[in-house]
């Protein structure tokens, strides 16, 4: 019983709820893959995190405090980590099957244009005479 006490970690006062913990590690980890990643304004090494804390209204010591507790209640935290694999799985298969819609919707642009080009006009273009033309 001594040596469990000291490995038993009391629950913050401010505790992030599990669920709310799974979207915020979810949005962490997408942070983290796209910090190296070219944003919209061309810029690299962005650090996301300031934003991540703002969106949900907590400060790091929060998440630190609550991420601890976590990963103490290892079974709990399990789960929740179980859940964030599986949202960053089903979002990256939507994301490939956004860009094989885009994909194909370009190659099929790409051909459209092609076979517009070899087809020949309809209606052969005339050339008015001579006399159009102001003297």
């Amino acid at each position: 019983m001594a040596c469990t006490s000291n490995t038993i970690i009391k629950k913050p006062d401010n505790l992030i709820p599990k669920n709310q913990m799974e979207d915020l590690i979810t949005d962490m980890l997408i942070a983290a893959g796209a910090e190296n990643i070219k944003n919209i304004n061309l810029e690299r090494n962005v650090n996301y995190f300031p934003l991540i804390f703002e969106k949900y209204g907590i400060d790091s010591t929060r998440f630190k405090e609550s991420n601890y507790y976590y990963t103490s209640q290892i079974d709990d935290y399990e789960k929740i980590l179980k859940r964030v694999d599986e949202r960053l799985k089903a979002l990256k298969e939507k994301l490939d099957n956004e860009i094989k819609l885009q994909d194909s919707l370009k190659i099929d642009s790409m051909k459209n244009i092609r076979e517009n080009f070899k087809k020949p006009l309809k209606k052969p273009l005339k050339i008015d005479s001579l006399k159009s033309l102001p003297k």
